[in-house]
């Protein structure tokens, strides 16, 4: 499915000419990096010496309606008009440089190598952002192929600047995890709109009867199979919230593009509106919507940052429970390469899209919640959850927070879903992440994250780490081989 809230990348290509140097070098080396990339890389014509050609290419990458721009050093560069194209762009940039590919080295060398130092120098001077890959000098194809891995990159920046998150509620009562800094939020050019639940409620008591409650019905029905809609009787209230949440965001994205939601989910929800939203914020998480559970504000800003990445759905899930002892003996030790303390369970109620979890998967009711509200006894309004194992993928967990402090810090570890039965109830899997035993207490518990954390079922960590890096979150933390001590772990008890 092509998700409708996430930004599309138009992509433009801009060489620059030191003009000591053949500008017809440049242009023929870009010429080649839009060939060997293909189709969806705009070649702007001017190639840039200087200021006036920069304001002239500007103007042409505008109208040709590029939200991302990559600035090629065909040979050297010119270093205050390369610069002016990252500060007065405004949507990301990146910078990457030809290398010397003929064998001519009197007429045809370019330098190229030499001016992306003088480049980064300068964008360093005029506190611009920029993405420059790991070694961003290549032939045409290794160009293209940096220029590839920009673009989600690219998305997530852009979604990220035109984000609003709409909340409902405050976070539940001694959730202090679920805080939310407001600062580090606008610092990175997210929008929010705060609403109480009553707001919500009252926009959901207006859609009872709404013409399109059936067919939402239908597709979730079709969605869920025979043994997955164990409450059909469900459905209409559900449908009925669905397109609560569906109208609140388009009639309040206001002058933003794309929105994420974060709901208080209990006490109070399922008794007022008779189920849990559960499901629902499964569904709209598949259409990249995120909708985070608690409140939790970073915790919906990671997951878009996710579905921007890889544009599939994604989940929030606690960083749960420890596997026991005897499962791990089972039906891991052996068969996959980790160690107990490299396993852990994520566990959320329900709000794991159905298409990342095992084909036994229903709607069932919120086990806790049911203690806590109904006493344990026949569920009734804490029915709503989506319930089952995770299916077996890849994953890459990570967050990005805003600290005590107001400081915006980050982590990324890689791992996997295991095929392993969980045995347990909600939406849950058992995760594997080589050195989690460490991670988890000199990342998660040092840097004091919260529980919530973001998975996105790709290897993506090479990307949101860019991401982060763009978006100028310095402190990134991440999952480091046992070679590799974290500051402040005791070097004897390793």
């Amino acid at each position: 499915m092509k998700f409708q809230n996430i930004p599309e990348v138009k992509l433009g290509i801009i060489a620059v000419s030191r003009d000591c140097f053949p500008i017809a070098l440049s242009t023929s080396r870009r010429e080649a990096v839009v060939q060997a990339y293909g189709a969806g890389l705009y070649n702007c014509p001017v190639t840039v010496e200087n200021e006036a050609d920069a304001l002239k290419a500007l103007e042409d990458v505008r109208a040709a309606g590029c939200n991302a721009l990559v600035v090629y050093l065909g040979n050297f560069g010119p270093e205050t008009p390369e610069t002016i194209l990252a500060k007065r762009f405004h949507g990301p940039v990146m910078y990457v440089a030809a290398a010397e590919g003929d064998g001519d080295l009197i007429n045809g060398r370019g330098d190229a190598y030499c001016g992306m130092l003088n480049c980064s120098y300068n964008l360093g001077l005029r506190h611009l952002q920029a993405y420059i890959p790991d070694y961003p000098v290549g032939t045409a194809q290794e160009c293209a192929k940096m220029i590839r891995e920009f673009v989600p990159i690219a998305r997530a920046v852009i979604g990220v600047k035109n984000l609003k998150i709409i909340t409902f509620g405050p976070r539940p009562q001694d959730f202090f995890a679920c805080n939310a800094p407001i600062q580090g939020l606008y610092e990175l050019g997210v929008e929010v709109e705060e609403n109480s639940e009553l707001d919500l409620l009252v926009s959901y008591k207006a859609h009872a009867g709404d013409s399109r409650i059936e067919a939402v019905c239908a597709d979730m029905a079709e969605e869920l199979g025979v043994t997955g809609n164990q409450y059909p009787e469900l459905l209409p209230r559900m449908a009925q919230f669905e397109l609560t949440l569906l109208d609140w965001a388009e009639s309040h994205r206001g002058a933003r593009k794309y929105v994420a939601f974060a709901d208080k989910c209990w006490p109070a929800f399922p008794e007022q509106f008779g189920f849990e939203p559960c499901y629902v914020n499964s569904r709209l998480a598949a259409r990249g919507i995120p909708v985070a559970c608690e409140v939790d504000i970073y915790g919906a800003l990671s997951e878009y940052i996710g579905a921007c990445v890889t544009g599939d759905a994604v989940t929030l899930l606690d960083i749960n429970n420890s596997v026991p002892r005897a499962l791990f003996e089972e039906d891991i030790a052996g068969k996959f390469p980790y160690v107990l303390q490299d396993t852990f369970m994520g566990f959320h109620c329900g709000n794991t899209p159905a298409c990342k979890m095992c084909a036994s998967r229903a709607v069932k009711y919120q086990l806790i919640q049911n203690r806590l509200l109904e006493d344990g006894g026949i569920p009734d309004f804490t029915r709503g959850t989506l319930e089952g194992d995770i299916a077996a993928s890849p994953i890459t967990f990570y967050r990005l927070q805003c600290d005590s402090n107001g400081d915006l810090r980050s982590y990324i570890a890689q791992g996997e879903v295991l095929p392993v039965a969980t045995r347990s109830f909600g939406g849950i899997g058992i995760f594997a992440i080589h050195d989690m035993g460490r991670f988890y207490r000199h990342v998660l518990l040092a840097k004091r994250y919260p529980h919530h954390g973001a998975v996105a079922f790709a290897h993506c960590g090479k990307t949101i780490y860019e991401v982060f890096r763009y978006l100028g979150v310095a402190d990134i933390a991440y999952n480091q081989p046992a070679a590799l001590p974290y500051p402040g772990e005791n070097p004897f008890s390793r």
